[in-house]
């Protein structure tokens, strides 16, 4: 007899109709049930990951291709493991849905000492620490499930941000009804009032202006505006660029584009064309210190626009509740009605640092960007990895995966398994330090396991450089233990088909990556580095890292 219809049918019915196809986690006793639910369903495929850490970055690297992710943990042990990579979509704007199996409601109701609790019969410490790094959450049960269900994923799509749901083991099975009608989300509309006075106010700002820049940043993309942004400078000769976390927005070849901003760390006509703009358009921009080497950008409250998600400054003035899509629409309409004023500079993005010779950092970015073209998708750890990517000039649809803001070490490794899941036909580079991966290295096994084809770069630099640079450069406390790299794809699966190489020699990376331009199996590149060699813009950053921490205010 088939089974009715219930709460955990109706929870995945929405993942799906949210662009929800696969669900990461680890079973517990508590989701069990659940889980048996995902199983048995048409369109959510279950994930299973090494640990739950790892499926919270798998979930948030799905989530940067696909729109949006969901992971699902047991009560306590396990969501307190994922804490981490929620906190990192929550702080980067990753809409991921994080599910916890928790006990039956009835024992939660009479306080009973159940295992993974705290033993004091509160069953509500991690709702409320899931609160902090979440826009909604809820507790569900069978009265108010289908109703928080949607509430929570609404407010989740919404406002880029992960939403938790606590799902009682009990309440999965009880009934529910279909629904009618599939999520969407909420449609932001203006006063006209504001839209009328921003207008005006633009209209006057724009007077007498010669050169406007657009600057480009991480919310842009979160908020579905990469498209808009690309057309409007392909229609208007803008100087325009991304910092760091918005790096891929634009098609960096395209004539305009004079790099990626770093503060005072941008090569030096890049940064002449931005700060000494007449106007510079912030579109989803947040400077943080690291992508602008300590906050040393320079741009003035009166020289930029600045638009985010809850409204619009210009000047001192602010817009509040005017949508990012409507106001990029009005700057566009009032920029294009000017453009016969307007000068475009004549900047071309700075080539990448020489090689001193040999196989250093140079000579390894300048390979990649040779390498690299048009529809990969390049995930980088934070450290050398995401400082040397930012030099590079991205072909056209590169999506770009890093994580400055938040900054796990690690997370790359398990957030390309979860980019590659949600994109299986496109090729995707996978580049991390040695440190970095030792701390997620599991996931390298799931991968395997689902037959996945990425190109894994470790870079071997005997340690973390990116903290050696910072501090302790001799220190113990940066050292790693040594592995073998090529060998890790066969332990960590019986049946693997992983190719493997160690590189030494510039040809030699050159002659592997010839090999895989349509890899056909996982592929693990050891490259082989200098132990205190760092990517330049690495050199900046770490120095205003130091400079900063051993401040006395």
């Amino acid at each position: 007899m088939a089974q009715s219809y219930c709460v955990a049918d109706y929870l995945l019915d929405r993942l799906a109709q949210s662009g929800i196809f696969h669900l990461f986690g680890v079973p517990g006793d508590y989701n069990l049930q659940f889980l048996d639910h995902v199983i048995a369903h048409q369109e959510v495929a279950w994930v299973g990951s090494a640990n739950e850490l790892n499926a919270a970055y798998a979930a948030d690297g799905y989530a940067r291709c696909q729109g949006a992710g969901a992971l699902l943990t047991t009560f306590g042990v396990g969501e307190l493991s994922a804490l981490n990579g929620v906190a990192g979509s929550y702080a980067e704007h990753v809409p991921v849905l994080h599910i916890v199996g928790g006990p039956g409601s009835g024992a939660q109701q009479r306080g009973e000492l159940m295992h993974h609790t705290v033993g004091d019969g509160d069953f509500r410490h991690f709702v409320r620490i899931a609160s902090e790094l979440s826009v909604a959450h809820a507790v569900l049960s069978a009265e108010n499930a289908c109703h928080e269900i949607d509430r929570v994923i609404r407010a989740m799509l919404d406002e880029s941000r992960p939403g938790y749901l606590m799902l009682p083991a009990d309440v999965a099975n009880k009934p529910a009804i279909r629904p009618e009608n599939a999520l969407a989300k909420t449609p932001l509309y203006a006063d006209p009032a504001i839209t009328d006075a921003f207008r005006a106010a633009l209209k006057q700002r724009l007077a007498g202006v010669k050169q406007v820049t657009l600057l480009a940043d991480y919310l842009a993309a979160r908020f579905g505006l990469k498209q808009t942004l690309q057309q409007w400078v392909n229609e208007i000769p803008l100087a325009h660029s991304s910092l760091l976390m918005g790096k891929g927005i634009f098609n960096e070849s395209s004539a305009g584009f004079v790099g990626t901003y770093s503060g005072a760390a941008t090569a030096q006509a890049s940064r002449k064309a931005i700060e000494e703009s007449d106007l510079v358009i912030c579109v989803g921009v947040k400077f943080t210190d690291t992508t602008t080497a300590g906050f040393s950008q320079r741009l003035s409250c009166e020289q930029t626009i600045d638009v985010l998600p809850d409204g619009v400054r210009l000047g001192e003035r602010w817009f509040s509740g005017l949508p990012m899509a409507e106001a990029v629409d009005i700057l566009y309409r009032e920029i294009r009605h000017i453009t016969h004023q307007l000068t475009l500079p004549s900047v071309t993005p700075a080539p990448l640092p020489q090689s001193e010779g040999g196989l250093d950092q140079p000579a390894f970015w300048q390979t990649i960007q040779e390498w690299l073209r048009p529809g990969d998708i390049l995930v980088v750890d934070q450290g050398t990895a995401a400082f040397g990517a930012a030099t590079l000039t991205l072909p056209d649809e590169v999506t770009f995966i890093v994580q400055p803001l938040w900054g796990s070490i690690g997370y790359a490794l398990a957030a390309a398994f979860g980019a590659q899941t949600a994109c299986p036909a496109r090729r995707l580079v996978l580049i991390t330090g040695d440190g970095a991966a030792q701390l997620t290295i599991q996931e390298l096994g799931s991968m395997l396991r689902d037959d996945l084809h990425p190109v894994v770069i470790v870079l071997n630099n005997d340690g973390y450089t990116v903290e050696r640079a910072i501090h302790g450069a001799e220190q113990r406390y940066n050292d790693i233990a040594p592995w073998n790299w090529t060998a890790l794809p066969h332990a960590l699966d019986v049946h693997a088909k992983a190719q493997c190489w160690r590189v030494c020699e510039t040809v030699q990376l050159q002659d592997v990556l010839a090999r895989l331009s349509h890899p056909q199996r996982l592929s693990l590149v050891e490259v082989m580095l200098p132990k205190q060699d760092l990517p330049e813009l690495l050199s900046v950053v770490t120095r205003a890292l130091e400079a900063r921490n051993g401040a006395s205010d």
